[in-house]
């Protein structure tokens, strides 16, 4: 089983080998539809893969999968309850989005989110994950970190766009997990650039290479650049993401490539966890 970094006070989650964290400074830039390709692309890959859509106030993935309504099936004994994730095209998933309806907002402080949180964590009987990416909420909150001092978060991905307000948020995001101790495993550069769909030109609406930049000056990488396009937005609209919709197209093949790359970082990650740390003295 591969190694996983956290904190003192972390619990493993059963049956969860890497735990990846797919964050953004802020919201609008395609966080939750880029989770949820990755987690496709990495099943895509081979890998036995859940997502847990860790945004308390506006879950998006019920909606994305296609699950919609439906309710996990509750298992176990009287107060050792677990939920089921629900299936949806090859992937684990379990969200806040289907324990309530589309219509209830969650009128609720910090506490309470962060409780809601802790038992999506600690109460879904995941089935033997190489991989849980959890879609995090904008933002450097209480969730945020409840989640690093929870559980053994393995390392975090970055989105941002290429524009310069976006790119002063996801810093941030980065130097908070880099305080809780949690690694970062690369960036994803998101509405890289949009190609005209009658002349073919391609424009940096959003201004270019900000990914790049901030990688370079965080030391990590740049895992890919995706496309500001139509369909992207208009699978995830329809519950069938872009990956699952179509597997050989241009867009489906970056996602795939940023999973290739991801899963290299991780390996390289647990390697050196694994590593003993050899003391040289002179007795």
């Amino acid at each position: 089983m591969a190694t996983t970094q956290g904190t003192a006070h972390s619990q493993a989650i059963p049956q969860v080998k890497n735990i990846i964290a797919v964050a953004s400074g802020k919201g609008g830039v395609g966080k939750s539809t880029t989770a949820v390709n990755l987690a496709l692309a990495l099943a895509a890959e081979g890998a036995r893969v859940g997502i847990l859509d860790a945004d308390i106030y506006g879950p998006s993935q019920p909606q994305m999968l296609g699950v919609g309504q439906r309710r996990p099936d509750i298992v176990g004994e009287q107060g050792k309850q677990q939920m089921l994730p629900i299936n949806a095209y090859g992937i684990q998933s379990i969200s806040m989005g289907y324990l309530v309806t589309e219509d209830t907002p969650m009128l609720w402080r910090g506490p309470m989110a962060t409780g809601a949180l802790q038992q999506l964590l600690m109460q879904t009987r995941w089935d033997n994950l190489d991989y849980l990416v959890i879609d995090m909420p904008p933002g450097t909150g209480d969730i945020q970190i409840t989640l690093a001092q929870k559980v053994p978060v393995t390392g975090a991905v970055i989105v941002t766009t290429p524009q310069d307000i976006a790119l002063l948020d996801a810093k941030k995001g980065i130097e908070m997990f880099r305080k809780v101790n949690v690694p970062i495993l690369g960036v994803i550069e998101n509405m890289a650039m949009h190609t005209c769909s009658n002349c073919g030109h391609e424009e940096h609406i959003f201004g270019e290479g900000g990914g790049e930049r901030i990688a370079r000056d965080y030391q990590t990488e740049l895992l890919g650049s995706l496309p500001l396009d139509l369909s992207i937005r208009a699978d995830a609209d329809q519950g069938k993401p872009s990956v699952a919709a179509d597997p050989e197209s241009a867009v489906s093949q970056k996602y795939r490539a940023i999973a290739r790359k991801l899963v290299a970082n991780i390996q390289q990650h647990n390697a050196n966890q694994a590593m003993p740390t050899i003391e040289i003295s002179d007795d």
